[in-house]
């Protein structure tokens, strides 16, 4: 999501290098850091995307590689969108699910106000998006005075009515999702040297992310939020490696209301009309 990443690049004496790039808070909540490495490590597999590498965690830094940016073309956005099937496919153990190695709330959110997100494991997607993400959603915004009584008897109302939404797609077993997979969390790099020494060619690096075992359409859903560059690309790459279910274009904007949620949580304004505009026109009341 749109994040104030309090990032910079430093070296190991706190002097400035090309190679590291460093995120940190001082009071950033217990595990933040943590958290995401192992998110990180979880979401490299074999033919997926490019992942930034982990050089350092602490309780309040995370080291990353520096990523030297480059233009997205249509055929870096192909191809990503193969690898982010790759990823998908290499699953979770459930709906909810978190890294392996990690056990408590994961994180949604800037680094200067992530809010809390619940893992674990639910038997069926409806039943983690209600409980896991909507539920908590509604309570955090009435906590902050950020939605209201009406607001979150929409997200609840829309809870009760997953199952109907979601068909076809209710077959699909828990994808190793990026889980904040906007357009920022999308870098665009050289591609590393390899065998073929294609080092001019772009591929896609994500960062930040809120791995947990989801659906593999919300990730998709992210990308299309605030847009990102070459995106029929990237769903034309994913549906040649892993055709999406039925309808799936229609399931979009129930996808998104979980992140559009935050940020009317998060930052108000604009995102609290948006978010109640997109849940009425899916139970009907639009």
């Amino acid at each position: 999501m749109s994040r104030s990443a309090h990032g910079r690049e430093v070296g190991s004496g706190g002097t400035p290098s090309a190679g590291v790039f460093t995120k940190s808070r001082a009071g950033a909540p217990p595990g933040f850091f943590d958290c995401e490495a192992a998110g990180l490590a979880w979401l490299r597999v074999a033919d997926g995307p490019r992942v930034a590498r982990v050089l350092d965690v602490s309780p309040t830094r995370l080291d990353l590689e520096r990523v030297s940016p480059a233009a997205p073309t249509r055929e870096a956005a192909h191809a990503f969108g193969r690898a982010l099937a790759v990823v998908h496919d290499a699953g979770a153990p459930a709906w909810g699910a978190p890294p392996p190695g990690w056990t408590g709330d994961a994180f949604f959110g800037p680094l200067d106000d992530p809010l809390p997100m619940p893992t674990g494991a639910w038997q069926d997607w409806p039943g983690f998006y209600a409980e896991a993400r909507l539920a908590p959603v509604a309570r955090q915004g009435l906590d902050r005075g950020a939605l209201d009584a009406d607001d979150a008897r929409l997200l609840e109302r829309l809870g009760e009515r997953l199952a109907d939404l979601a068909r076809p797609a209710l077959d699909d077993s828990p994808a190793r999702v990026h889980g904040d997979l906007w357009s920022g969390n999308v870098l665009w790099a050289r591609r590393e040297p390899g065998p073929d020494g294609a080092r001019d060619a772009v591929e896609a690096v994500l960062i930040d992310p809120a791995a947990h075992g989801g659906h593999r359409e919300a990730d998709l859903a992210m990308l299309a939020l605030f847009g990102a560059p070459f995106l029929d690309e990237i769903v034309a790459g994913y549906d040649a490696a892993h055709p999406l279910a039925r309808g799936w274009r229609h399931r979009v904007a129930l996808h998104q209301v979980y992140p559009v949620a935050v940020h009317a949580v998060l930052f108000g304004g604009g995102y609290r009309a948006q978010l109640r505009s997109a849940v009425r026109a899916l139970l009907g009341d639009a």
